[in-house]
């Protein structure tokens, strides 16, 4: 909390999410998420385990508020932007619902059923959150924002030609090919050993381990296919850069020290900082991912076989997020059956 008060129950929740191997970012979200929800409980006088379904909608209106008006000392013009996204808004309810059901599995009674909206059937169902508590629980109105979808931003080809060129060195510009050319996690790449690169078949190994610069594989093992060219480049980083090093790691420190230790999420984030001011474009190394499965899905590759490259445990993971296609897309697949003229060959818009 803001005074340094360590809160019991979330902090057994989150000792909860670590000892199952969350995602560290996963955990340091949900932090954030109930820090806000406990500040609220705080300025209403409720507490966690007593709250009724019509405070959680408060709590909704409360993180729409401008921080300056969550008091209540000063009041919100209606034109006044909302200080969060809707999707922000319901990233935060589902980390609520998390807490209460890892809260209700140990034996805390709740005051009410709390709900949450999952999607179902075909127009989607009211589905009771903690249901089984109960054998006809209530049904109530759900507590959930309609979020505005929007389709990730893909990087344009002169755009990942600009970053990859505005590397000084070799390790640099294998680390983004290898982004570019098999769409892998940044934590996926952090953790790669020797051993997962297979030259002769031309192939990159995903495998879940435990990696001591916390990198991390979410899925379970995969291989994808990668050109010849992105091995050559490994090779040229091997000879030129890599030496006489011992060590496992594909990505490793060669001028920071420790130097030969495997390469942090802290030094790609630094990286990724110089090449912004290089360029003057804004990116993400996720963003090389978008771009990758984007690219395979409007050249016609069949969603499973995407689904397997990207290791997505769910192939609607991969049709929601990755299938956006513009209107340039529908313009080639009309021309391409023969209702429009064929389009002038220009480059996917970002």
């Amino acid at each position: 909390m803001a005074d340094g008060l360590v809160l019991d129950p979330v902090d057994r929740f989150l000792a909860h999410l670590t000892a199952i191997d969350r995602s560290p970012n996963t955990v340091r979200a949900y932090a954030h998420d109930l820090r806000d929800y406990f500040e609220f409980l705080h300025c209403r006088g409720l507490h966690w385990d007593r709250v009724a379904l019509e405070d959680l909608g408060r709590f909704v209106t409360w993180l729409r508020l401008p921080v300056g008006a969550r008091d209540g000392r000063v009041a919100m013009l209606p034109w006044v932007e909302a200080n969060l996204a809707a999707a922000t808004v319901n990233r935060k309810l589902s980390a609520l619902a998390s807490f209460y059901e890892f809260h209700q599995r140990h034996g805390v009674e709740l005051g009410e059923l709390l709900t949450r909206w999952r999607p179902g059937r075909r127009g989607g169902s009211w589905q009771p959150f903690l249901a089984h508590l109960g054998a006809r629980p209530e049904r109530h109105r759900a507590i959930s924002l309609r979020a505005e979808r929007r389709p990730p931003r893909e990087l344009s080809q002169a755009e990942m030609t600009a970053l990859i060129g505005s590397c000084d060195r070799l390790r640099d510009k294998f680390l983004l090919n290898l982004l570019k050319g098999t769409g892998l996690r940044i934590g996926e790449a952090l953790g790669l050993r020797h051993e997962d690169l297979d030259a002769r078949r031309r192939l990159v190994a995903v495998r879940p381990r435990r990696n001591v610069n916390r990198a991390r594989a979410k899925t379970w093992s995969r291989e994808v296919p990668a050109d010849a060219d992105l091995f050559r480049l490994y090779s040229d980083y091997l000879h030129e850069e890599y030496g006489t090093l011992d060590c496992d790691y594909v990505f490793v420190n060669l001028w920071g020290s420790p130097v030969g230790a495997p390469m942090s999420y802290a030094t790609v984030d630094r990286l990724v900082r110089r090449l912004r001011a290089r360029t003057g474009i804004a990116f993400s190394p996720h963003l090389f991912r978008h771009s990758y499965a984007t690219g395979l899905l409007r050249r016609g590759v069949a969603a499973e076989i995407v689904q397997h490259l990207l290791g997505h445990a769910s192939i609607s993971t991969t049709v929601d997020t990755y299938s956006h296609l513009g209107v340039e897309d529908a313009r080639r697949a009309l021309a391409a059956a023969g209702f429009l003229d064929a389009p002038a060959t220009t480059e996917p818009t970002a």
